[in-house]
């Protein structure tokens, strides 16, 4: 059944639907945190401010709280409200994408801690070209999906879910052109293999606001999309609804 047929503001218990707009609410803040810290850890590389990089690790332990709040909060609608259909989709939904929130912050606090080494060893800006462009992707595709979860917006998550193979086809071209200096040159071993797992935590985001766009069509649709292929996805979501 889709969301916008069964929508919360039905229920008899007014502190029900206050408990599920709740829900979202903290949903939405641990996001709105956890993208600033992976722009911070970014913008720390990028702008060699060893401070900020510092402050985006230090700040992991506020994104794990809000987590094991909002896992709180879920378990104890599921115990005292017994909720089904697209409720119980919803808390569902919730959960798994505080865990993906929460995995984001693992990784922001990676780019973060490699940045550090890397301002420390002053080695040039190789590969930070293709830090900011994935950056920036990365971090579009985190808005938007959080965008379609606030709004139940199924055609803005597709948008999301589709975008990261670009996002993957970037990180390739990106790990080809390090290779290559990396080759031509020994002395760039080290500082480029920093810029390497600062790409493949950027490229890990990318996933993860995949999963989050992926949840908001199981949440509205209550359908799962995560081993279908992005070209189906029209044809299936159209013989779902």
């Amino acid at each position: 059944m889709d969301i916008t047929s069964d929508i919360h503001s039905q229920h008899i218990s007014r502190q029900f639907n206050h408990e599920l707009e709740e829900l979202k609410t903290h949903l939405m803040a641990m996001g709105g945190l956890v993208e600033k810290q992976v722009q911070d850890a970014v913008s720390a590389l990028l702008d060699a401010d060893s401070s900020l990089a510092e402050r985006v690790v230090d700040n992991d332990r506020a994104v794990n709280d809000m987590q094991i709040k909002i896992d709180d909060e879920c378990t104890r609608v599921l115990a005292r409200r017994q909720p089904a259909a697209s409720d119980l989709r919803l808390v569902l939904a919730v959960i798994r994408a505080a865990s993906d929130l929460e995995r984001i912050g693992d990784e922001a606090s990676k780019i973060a801690r490699n940045a550090i080494d890397l301002i420390e060893n002053n080695v040039g800006n190789r590969g930070f070209v293709e830090v900011r462009i994935i950056g920036e992707h990365v971090r579009r595709m985190m808005r938007d999906a959080l965008t379609s979860f606030a709004r139940f917006d199924t055609e803005l998550a597709l948008q999301v879910v589709q975008e990261d193979e670009q996002v993957d086809s970037e990180y390739q071209t990106a790990m080809r052109s390090l290779m290559t200096f990396m080759m031509e040159d020994a002395r760039s071993i080290s500082p480029v293999l920093g810029i390497m797992w600062i790409l493949r935590a950027l490229e890990r985001v990318g996933d993860h606001a995949n999963n989050l766009a992926e949840y908001v069509v199981y949440l509205v649709k209550g359908l799962d999309i995560r081993h279908t292929d992005p070209d189906d996805l029209d044809q299936e979501l159209g013989e779902k609804s």
